[in-house]
C-alpha cells in the first residue's frame, strides 16, 4: 500500500499492512466461539508480534475469548501476552 499512513504503521510495527489486512479481515468473519479458529488468529497474533507465547498461555487465552463469544477484547490478550 502506497498510502503514507499506512507505511508509518509499517515501519512503526515492522508487520505489512496486508498481513494486517489480511488478519483483521480474519477477526471479522470468525467464530469466535470455535475453538480451532480462535487458536489459530492466537497463533498468528503472536506470531505477527514476534512474541511466542507457551501452550499454556495460549490456551488460557483461548479459554478466554471463547467463554466471552463474540466479544474480542484486544487489551485483554494484550495484557496476557
Amino acid at each position: 500500500m502506497q498510502n503514507p499512513f499506512f507505511k508509518q504503521i509499517e515501519n512503526k510495527t515492522g508487520v505489512e499492512m496486508e498481513e494486517i489486512m489480511a488478519l483483521a479481515n480474519a477477526i471479522q468473519y470468525a467464530d469466535f466461539t470455535n475453538e480451532k479458529q480462535v487458536r489459530k488468529i492466537v497463533q498468528r497474533v503472536s506470531k505477527m508480534a514476534k512474541k511466542p507465547i507457551t501452550r499454556e498461555l495460549e490456551d488460557k487465552i483461548v479459554k478466554s475469548i471463547i467463554k466471552d463469544g463474540n466479544a474480542l477484547d484486544f487489551s485483554k490478550i494484550e495484557k496476557m501476552l
